[in-house]
């Protein structure tokens, strides 16, 4: 059992998110409907027993789903980071927990991210039931303590209600068996997030002294699941993919979320010894506990755990118990998060008090200890902490031989991860991926891009103008590449009056705000004398013609139905930037040569000025 206290990492935040209006025990048929005439008579027991009186369903009456598990989790997340005023591109972790997300794969944490459309981050999904959130806690804790992150958001969701709708059973007759029907008003939807960093931060902040999660798997069978046959508690593990269709395992209750109540004691009893074990050793003074915030997934269970606590001499007064049961449901892994939220938001805590926090989780039987301590309001918010991730070029800086370009190709890599993670989560390029493109997103794309690709070659002949020795060798190859793109803008041109533009010349659109920037700065760079910094100008569009534009490409033709022919400009770009990167690269092996380290250091900055302006630039076309 490994003791070892944490030393920095803090809960500074936390968030809560709750789908739709709060549904009390009279109206839950509206949304979870009877299955069979035993239904109302099983409802009526289970509520007397677990106490909870209002619960919050992301499905509808109607049957739909109205928000989904990550779109909930980064509900909850905005509100956590809103709380602490902390941006999301301070974040570079992210660690999710739930029982079921919206899809198999990829992983929920994955998800969330893009829900939130977040910036490159580390992320880790972690997958069970109610202790899920504290696994992934655990992990955000030791990449906090190990200085592998700075700020982490842990977040948690859950909605089993899609599970609870009564046309899921109808395959079986809406005969159900008691473990797959009890749970229908057991459990309900949230999701939590906490915001965890290696300093204080706020007025309240929460600091981590030590956490204990063990799993008793190898012990007892299945006790709770979704995706076994109904019979795996008896020793069997069928699962629904086994089955010859996913239709035969929907009928035989493989996707029925199901639990066996005769276990249960059993989670209980092993939660309690563990609790004994972690007080004998010194992790717990029960007389320190300020706060007792118990998980339980009915109200019957609190006087189980009181029970066993005063067995083992290790009680917890009654006052200091606190639980969010009653009024928001057993809400599985988000439950401790929304718990702590609500605990908050309710009490004033001082610092020096302690918060205890127990959970037990009945899949195959796992419990999660935390020992919170309140800290002092910390003066200075942490200071931001961003590392570079190592990433692949448009161009390998392995693949040529010259030091001083293997260096520069790295420089700029770096500039270019930074810009296509930004491009891509600009408000155009988000309508692409996420579907929502109309017609019009397009046409005003191009009426900004059009003037733009114009001037391309216009900036580059002037650009080779005034290259001087010791760079006169590169007029030759910028000429080249300048007569290449000189008529570009007529192709895009012509698509944009074949897909509908009603603008009759080129010379009465305008470019936006952003558009209109770039396009000055880079007239500008090329009266200079000795413009090789455009290189890096060149590496920016380029790039983005050759590996963002294709990746494009399909969803706008799947979304607009457009025909090939309105493309043909997006599909020349894909094609034929290669080439022109190509011969871009011979032309800075050229301009390195004659300048050396002053001319990779004006191409790096010239690119990060590019990727600025032309993120503005499509930044601003919606």
């Amino acid at each position: 059992m490994n003791l070892t206290p944490f030393t920095n990492v803090y809960i500074n935040a936390t968030g809560a998110f709750y789908p739709g209006e709060p549904v009390d025990n009279a109206r839950i048929d509206e949304y979870i409907a009877p299955l069979n005439p035993g239904s109302s008579r099983l409802k009526r027991r289970i509520l007397a027993e677990n106490g909870i009186q209002q619960r919050y369903y992301s499905v509808g009456p109607d049957g739909r789903t109205r928000f989904s598990a990550a779109h909930m989790a980064a509900c909850a997340i905005r509100t956590c980071l809103g709380e602490a005023g902390v941006p999301l591109g301070e974040i570079d972790l992210l660690c999710t927990g739930t029982s079921g997300g919206d899809a198999t794969l990829p992983g929920f944490s994955n998800m969330v991210q893009g829900e939130l459309g977040a910036p490159p981050m580390m992320t880790s999904s972690h997958s069970g039931v109610c202790a899920a959130g504290v696994a992934a806690l655990q992990h955000a804790a030791m990449a906090l303590e190990g200085g592998r992150a700075q700020h982490a958001v842990v977040a948690t969701s859950e909605m089993p209600s899609r599970l609870f709708k009564r046309s899921r059973f109808a395959s079986r007759g809406y005969d159900v068996d008691f473990d797959a029907h009890f749970l229908r008003w057991m459990l309900s939807d949230a999701a939590g997030a906490w915001l965890v960093e290696a300093a204080p931060r706020g007025d309240r902040p929460l600091k981590l002294i030590n956490m204990h999660l063990r799993s008793f798997s190898g012990d007892y069978p299945v006790c709770m699941q979704v995706g076994l046959s109904a019979n795996t508690a008896a020793g069997a593990t069928e699962s629904y993919l086994d089955y010859e269709s996913f239709a035969d395992a929907e009928k035989a209750g493989a996707y029925s979320l199901r639990q066996n109540i005769r276990l249960l004691p059993n989670l209980f009893d092993v939660a309690i010894h563990e609790y004994v074990r972690l007080a004998q050793a010194g992790w717990i003074d029960t007389a320190r506990i300020d706060y007792f915030l118990c998980h339980y997934s009915s109200q019957r269970f609190a006087g189980v755990v009181r029970e066993l606590l005063d067995k083992a001499g290790l009680s917890i007064p009654d006052e200091r118990w606190y639980n969010n049961l009653q009024t928001r449901g057993n809400t599985g892994a988000a439950s401790i998060f929304v718990m702590l939220d609500d605990f908050l938001r309710e009490h004033e805590v001082k610092p020096g008090e302690r918060i205890f926090c127990f959970v037990p989780e009945s899949g195959r039987f796992t419990v999660g200890y935390l020992l919170l301590e309140v800290a002092p309001p910390a003066s200075n918010a942490p200071t931001a902490h961003t590392a570079a991730d190592a990433v692949p070029p448009p161009h390998d800086p392995h693949s040529v031989s010259s030091p001083a370009m293997r260096a520069l190709l790295r420089d700029l890599a770096e500039v270019w991860h930074d810009y296509r993670s930004r491009a891509w989560r600009t408000p155009l390029v988000s309508r692409i991926t996420r579907g929502g493109l109309e017609r019009g997103h397009m046409l005003r794309w191009m009426e900004d891009w059009i003037p733009q690709v114009q001037q391309g070659s216009l900036w580059m002949r002037k650009a080779a103008a005034h290259l001087g020795e010791p760079y006169a060798n590169l007029r030759e190859l910028i000429l080249l590449h300048a007569a290449d793109e000189q008529f570009d803008f007529r192709i895009l041109f012509d698509d944009y009056r074949r897909l509908g533009g009603t603008a009759q010349t080129i010379e009465s659109l305008r470019r936006n705000a952003g558009g209109e920037a770039l396009n000055a700065w880079l007239h500008a760079r090329a009266d200079a004398a000795n413009p090789v910094g455009l290189l890096g100008a060149v590496y920016i569009i380029e790039g983005t013609g050759q590996r963002i534009v294709p990746a494009l490409l399909p969803e706008i033709r799947r979304q607009l139905a457009l025909p090939i022919e309105t493309t043909k400009f997006l599909q020349y770009h894909g094609e034929n930037d290669v080439n022109h990167l190509a011969r871009w690269l011979r032309c800075v092996e050229m301009a390195l040569d004659a300048g050396g380290e002053a001319v990779a250091a004006d191409i790096v900055a010239t690119a990060r000025t590019t990727a600025q302006l032309y993120l503005m630039q499509l930044e601003s076309v919606l």
